[in-house]
């Protein structure tokens, strides 16, 4: 079938089982927002396929496999980023007498302000005094990230905390 025939017949099955992926990527993640998104990404790895999949027996069926796949690492992911969330922000059992809250409290909320790799390298480097390849293997990255993250999350603390962010995040400088 010519190159043209397969876009045509591509799109006729885009259209007929779009809205139909879509309502179970909701049913499978509830996130109406990210089902027309998986939708269009299972389709379009479909596309990516269709030589092959066009002349299946069950091309729907295997469309729908692709949808629960990607569900699947959708909610792993978002499992994963909030058992790490808890994991940095959990009350630590070996706290400090004569805290200075204030300070604490800047400090989380400068944190907060740093994008998750960012945060995620900066903690498990001065708050948890992990190396660089400990923290690498917690966060799946490598050294490298773990180095530049670090840094360019450090220098972002010192731009939003001034002065004090050495002080504050247990840093010398």
């Amino acid at each position: 079938m010519p190159v043209d025939d397969a876009a045509t017949e591509f799109h006729r099955f885009f259209e007929r089982h779009h809205a139909e992926l879509a309502r179970l990527a909701h049913l499978l993640t509830g996130e109406a927002d990210a089902a027309d998104d998986l939708a269009a990404d299972a389709l379009l790895a479909l596309w990516h396929r269709w030589d092959r999949l066009r002349r299946a027996e069950h091309p729907l069926a295997y469309a729908r496999g692709v949808v629960a796949n990607m569900a699947r690492s959708r909610i792993r992911s978002a499992v994963r980023e909030r058992r790490r969330v808890h994991l940095f922000w959990s009350h630590r059992s070996d706290r400090v007498e004569a805290t200075d809250v204030a300070a604490v409290l800047d400090v989380r909320a400068a944190l907060g302000r740093l994008p998750f790799r960012k945060r995620a390298c900066v903690v498990l480097r001065h708050a948890f005094d992990l190396s660089e390849k400990d923290t690498a293997l917690a966060l799946g990255v490598s050294v490298g990230t773990v180095k530049s993250q670090t840094s360019k999350g450090m220098a972002e603390l010192e731009r939003l905390l001034g002065s004090r962010a050495g002080e504050l995040t247990g840093r010398r400088t």
